[in-house]
C-alpha cells in the first residue's frame, strides 16, 4: 500500500506545527518589549520617590527637608522673641529661658544653613505670616501678661518642632540630617524645660494643641474670681429628731 500524498495547505502551517508556531512568535514578542529595560541600572529596595531628592549623603525624603525647613522658620522668629524675651521678662525664669533661646537658635540656625548647602537646598529667609503674629502679640504684652504669653506662645511652638526631629531622627537615610537631628532635639528639648520652668504654662492647652495640630492661638488672659462680701458660716448639723 503506497503512503498516501501529504494533503495541500498541511505542514508547517497546520496543527502542531501552528501552535509552535504561535508560541516562538508570542516568545519573540514578550523578549522584544522587555529588551529596552536590559540595560537599565536596578533600584531595587531603594526607589526615590519624586519628592525624594539623590544627595552624596544619603537620599533626602520629603520629611527631611520639611525638618529642615522648620528648624530654619523657628530660629527666625525664636531666636527675636528670645532676644525680647531677656528685655522683657517680668521674672528672672521668662529672662532665663529667653537667654537659652537665643544661644541655641543661634547654634540650630549656623548648623542648619550649614546642612542646607551642602545639600543644596533653598531655605526660607523670613518668618511666616502666623509666626509674625505671634511676635506682634508678643510686642503688645507687658508684664506678666507678656510672661505668660511667651512662655505658652514658644512652648506650643517647640513641641511641634520636637515632634518633627524625632520623627526625622527615626525615618532619615540622610548622614547630615541624621546628625542635625540629634543637634535639634536635644537644643529643643532644652527649650521645653526652660519654658516649663517660668511656671506659666498651660498644659491642658499644649495637650489640645498636640491632639488636634491647631495653630497655638495667644493664651486668654484668667478671669478674677470676685470675693465675696460676707464670710459665711459653714451650716451647722443637727441630728433629726427621734420618732
Amino acid at each position: 500500500m503506497r503512503p498516501r500524498p501529504p494533503v495541500k495547505g498541511r505542514g508547517i502551517v497546520s496543527g502542531t506545527g501552528l501552535i509552535v508556531t504561535c508560541l516562538t512568535a508570542t516568545l519573540a514578542a514578550l523578549v522584544f518589549s522587555l529588551w529596552p529595560y536590559t540595560d537599565r541600572p536596578r533600584t531595587g529596595p531603594d526607589v526615590l520617590s519624586a519628592q525624594t531628592l539623590r544627595t552624596s549623603y544619603g537620599p533626602l525624603s520629603a520629611l527631611d527637608q520639611d525638618f529642615l525647613v522648620k528648624v530654619r522658620l523657628a530660629g527666625l522668629w525664636e531666636l527675636p522673641a528670645g532676644r525680647q524675651a531677656q528685655a522683657k521678662g517680668a521674672t528672672p525664669a521668662v529672662r532665663t529661658a529667653g537667654r537659652h533661646l537665643v544661644e541655641g537658635h543661634r547654634f540650630l540656625d549656623e548648623r542648619v544653613r550649614g546642612v542646607a548647602a551642602r545639600l543644596n537646598l533653598a531655605l526660607p529667609d523670613e518668618p511666616t505670616d502666623q509666626q509674625k503674629q505671634w511676635l506682634e502679640t508678643l510686642d503688645a504684652a507687658q508684664g506678666v501678661e507678656y510672661d505668660r504669653q511667651f512662655a505658652n506662645l514658644l512652648r506650643l511652638a517647640h513641641g511641634r518642632v520636637f515632634s518633627v526631629a524625632a520623627q526625622a531622627r527615626a525615618s532619615t537615610r540622610n548622614s547630615l540630617v541624621r546628625d542635625l537631628a540629634d543637634d535639634a532635639g536635644t537644643t529643643v528639648l532644652d527649650h521645653i524645660k526652660v519654658l516649663e520652668a517660668t511656671g506659666y504654662v498651660d498644659f491642658d492647652a499644649v495637650a489640645r494643641d498636640m491632639a488636634t495640630a491647631s495653630t497655638p492661638p495667644p493664651v486668654a488672659p484668667p478671669v478674677p474670681v470676685p470675693e465675696p462680701a460676707t464670710t459665711l458660716a459653714p451650716p451647722t448639723f443637727r441630728p433629726p429628731p427621734e420618732q
